[in-house]
């Protein structure tokens, strides 16, 4: 989906491509690949590097071509990883400024929204990647909130009932945060290298440059907040599975002992040599109330040293 906007009362939507304009593509189609290669110029090296979901946040410089790429949150709904993050590449050069995500996500509306609420226009090039670079890192704190509740729903859970399927959810939410981790570290990175272009640092906004850093910086604390925190919680409550197995086994070789009691006698009274009751009438029932004597005193001792 290939979408333009331009300066107005925000960041508005314009009806075709224009100079200075902002070509935006979501999910694009090979047409669409063949309009930004062929109409547009961009060099298609730089597509095939957004294609790729495994890429790593950086900048390069080609033929008067810059190519930004970088980790953007994305909420997963058929994935057995309810977050992960997917690459957002920024190619821009003169009047020409595009950005290509192979996903659809929930930040390029939002930040429109919010450009039209605070009247926030486009400067320069480098102004919207940084502006972009914001918005990514606050969409990285509200889905840290969401992955919140979700350990606080699967605690809760796991107080009422230790399953495999409650300690695999907690599992995905950890793979979530390393996903996490990894990309706003890159993110970080690529922050710090724009800032130290020779040729443009200059022209940067220092109150948006701050805000950029600020709001990185506080979802990377957040995330290694939440990522310690699970990692205590996984050990906890593995501890508890383990702890809840031998008290299971003790109960049960408890058990075995009191039923062993009585087995023990019948088998001893039960062979054939002479044993002393053969001929008493009440035989039966003096060996069946020992056996549940001696059975009810090792019941008895048990509970006392609280085996059971």
């Amino acid at each position: 989906m290939k979408t333009y906007w331009k300066n107005g009362k925000g960041i508005v939507s314009c009806p075709q491509w224009e100079p200075n304009c902002w070509v935006s593509v979501e999910i694009p189609t090979d047409e669409e690949k063949r309009y930004l290669i062929d109409e547009l110029g961009v060099p298609e090296a730089f597509y095939n590097d957004i294609e790729d979901v495994d890429e790593r946040p950086r900048i390069e410089y080609d033929e008067g071509w810059f190519f930004i790429l970088l980790r953007i949150p994305y909420k997963n709904s058929d994935s057995s990883i309810p977050y992960s993050t997917v690459p957002l590449g920024i190619i821009f050069k003169d009047d020409v400024f595009v950005s290509i995500c192979f996903y659809q996500t929930e930040i390029l509306p939002d930040f429109i929204q919010f450009t039209y609420r605070k009247n926030i226009t486009k400067r320069d090039n480098f102004d919207l990647v940084l502006r972009l670079m914001l918005s990514s890192s606050v969409w990285f704190l509200k889905y840290l909130k969401q992955i919140n509740q979700s350990i606080k729903l699967a605690e809760t859970q796991l107080e009422r009932s230790i399953k495999n399927e409650d300690l695999q959810a907690l599992l995905k939410i950890e793979k979530s945060l390393v996903f996490f981790t990894t990309s706003l570290k890159g993110n970080d990175i690529l922050l710090h290298r724009i800032k130290n272009l020779r040729n443009y640092k200059d022209t940067y906004d220092p109150e948006l440059v701050e805000d950029v850093e600020i709001e990185l910086r506080q979802a990377q604390e957040t995330t290694n907040v939440y990522s310690d925190i699970l990692s205590g919680m996984m050990d906890a409550y593995a501890s508890v599975i383990s702890n809840n197995l031998n008290i299971i086994m003790k109960q049960l070789t408890s058990i075995s002992i009191i039923l062993m009691i009585p087995t023990l006698i019948a088998s001893l009274y039960g062979m054939n040599v002479p044993n002393g009751f053969e001929n008493v009438r009440w035989g039966f029932w003096i060996i069946l109330f020992v056996s549940f004597l001696f059975s009810m005193f090792g019941v008895v001792l048990f509970m006392r040293k609280r085996w059971f």
